[in-house]
C-alpha cells in the first residue's frame, strides 16, 4: 500500500509466559509468533516497517537480519505510547498512515489490516482503532463509539462504569494514524497512572480534544485480534491455527 509504514510493538519479555525468551519469539507451530504478524503487514507492502525491540533484542535482531525490516530500541520498557516513540526517527521523511499493532496477535490477517487502512483513509481520520466485539470483554479496554464508527472514547476495565462494562466491543491495541497526528499525539502524552508507563491509547483523546476525526473500525473476525501473555494462551492460538489448516 502507498504511504503506508508498519511500527510492531515487540519489546516485551511476557512474563506470565514464565520464560526467559523475548515474547514475540514464543513459537507457534514451529515459527515465532512475530514471524505471523510480519507476514500480514508485508502482504500489504508497506513502505517501511520498523520492529521496537527490548528485551534480548540481539535475538530478534540477528533471526530476522535479512528481512527488510528496520529495528527502533526501547531500552526501558515505559509503556507502548514510549515504544511507539522509539520508531519516529526511522520515519523521518515518510509521509502517510501508520499501522500500529502488537508482536503477539499472530492470527491477524492481511485482510483485516487492509480493511483498517481503507477505512481510515476513506474517513480521512487522525486515528482508527481495531476494535473486535467478545462474548466476554474480560479485562480488555471497553470502545464507546456513535453508530457511524467514530470514537468516543476507549475506558479501561478498572475505569468503567457497571453500564460500560456491560460493552462488549472492546480495544485491540491495533490503530491505524496519521502520521504527523501521532507523533504530535505522543509528545503530550503523560506517564499520569499507577504504571508510569506512556500509553499509545492516549492520543486517542488527545486527538478527539483537537477537534480531529477519531473512528472504530470492528474486526469481522474477533479471534484474529487474540494476544498472546501465557502458554495456555499460546496453545489455544495453535489450535485456531491448525483448525483453520483444516
Amino acid at each position: 500500500m502507498d504511504n503506508l509504514a508498519v511500527v510492531i510493538l515487540a519489546a516485551g519479555k511476557g512474563v506470565r509466559m514464565q520464560s526467559n525468551l523475548p515474547k514475540v519469539f514464543h513459537e507457534i507451530l514451529g515459527e515465532p509468533m512475530l514471524t505471523y504478524v510480519l507476514r500480514a503487514v508485508g502482504g500489504l507492502q508497506p513502505q517501511k516497517t520498523v520492529v521496537v525491540v527490548g528485551y534480548l533484542r540481539e535475538i530478534i535482531m540477528e533471526y530476522y537480519q535479512q528481512w527488510p525490516l528496520n529495528f527502533a530500541v526501547q531500552a526501558q520498557q515505559l509503556g507502548t505510547g514510549h515504544a511507539v516513540r522509539q520508531a519516529e526517527p526511522f520515519l523521518q521523511n515518510f509521509k502517510g498512515e501508520v499501522l500500529v499493532l502488537a508482536g503477539d496477535v499472530p492470527l491477524i490477517s492481511e485482510k483485516t489490516l487492509r480493511g483498517l487502512v481503507d477505512f481510515h483513509r476513506e474517513k480521512k481520520a487522525a486515528v482508527t482503532d481495531l476494535t473486535a466485539l467478545l462474548a466476554d470483554a474480560g479485562n480488555y479496554g471497553r470502545v464507546i463509539r456513535r453508530e457511524n464508527g467514530e470514537l468516543e472514547k476507549i475506558v479501561e476495565k478498572k475505569d468503567a462504569l457497571p453500564a460500560e462494562l456491560a460493552i462488549k466491543e472492546i480495544n485491540t491495541g491495533t490503530f491505524c494514524f496519521d502520521k504527523e497526528a501521532l507523533f504530535a499525539a505522543l509528545k503530550e502524552v503523560r506517564a499520569a497512572n499507577a504504571q508510569k508507563e506512556y500509553y499509545l491509547t492516549d492520543t486517542v483523546e488527545i486527538l478527539k480534544k483537537k477537534g480531529l476525526p477519531v473512528y472504530a473500525f470492528r474486526a469481522q473476525n474477533p479471534e484474529e485480534t487474540l494476544g498472546v501473555n501465557t502458554k495456555d494462551e499460546l496453545v489455544e492460538i495453535e489450535r485456531i491455527l491448525l483448525k483453520t489448516k483444516g
